[in-house]
């Protein structure tokens, strides 16, 4: 188990449909550090804002790759998913149209997260 490393993963994707590889890779490895028990905020931002919506993520396709709306599932259940204020205002998404247990929260809250002791950020 990954959870006794006593450290937490912050990751930022930026990348949606226009760059599927690197979508599914930040999902996997969210899905995958939240499986082992480390304390996971998935930042959604850019075009991967829309799989804050209900449905999206389920549309997405990617041979070889674990669906994502499983994926997504998976952090939403035992981490923390967060859709940027910016890119949601961009994309005219309110907090009434993301699906349950996504918050919408800004770069502050992004600084603060990946500043805390012991987190890792990556942004794919």
């Amino acid at each position: 188990m990954l959870r006794d490393m006593g450290r937490s993963l912050v990751i930022k994707t930026t990348a949606g449909a226009d760059a599927p590889e690197r979508c599914s890779q930040a999902f996997t490895v969210a899905a995958t550090a939240v499986a082992g028990g480390v304390p996971t905020s998935l930042w959604l931002t850019g075009e991967s804002a829309w799989f804050a919506l209900p449905g999206r993520a389920a549309e997405f396709e990617l041979p070889h790759a674990a669906p994502l709306v499983d994926l997504l599932e998976a952090v939403l259940a035992g981490g923390t998913v967060t859709l940027c204020t910016q890119c949601a205002a961009r994309r005219d998404i309110g907090p009434e149209d993301v699906l349950p247990g996504v918050r919408i929260a800004g770069a502050a809250v992004f600084v603060e997260e990946a500043l805390r002791e012991g987190a890792q950020a990556l942004v794919y």
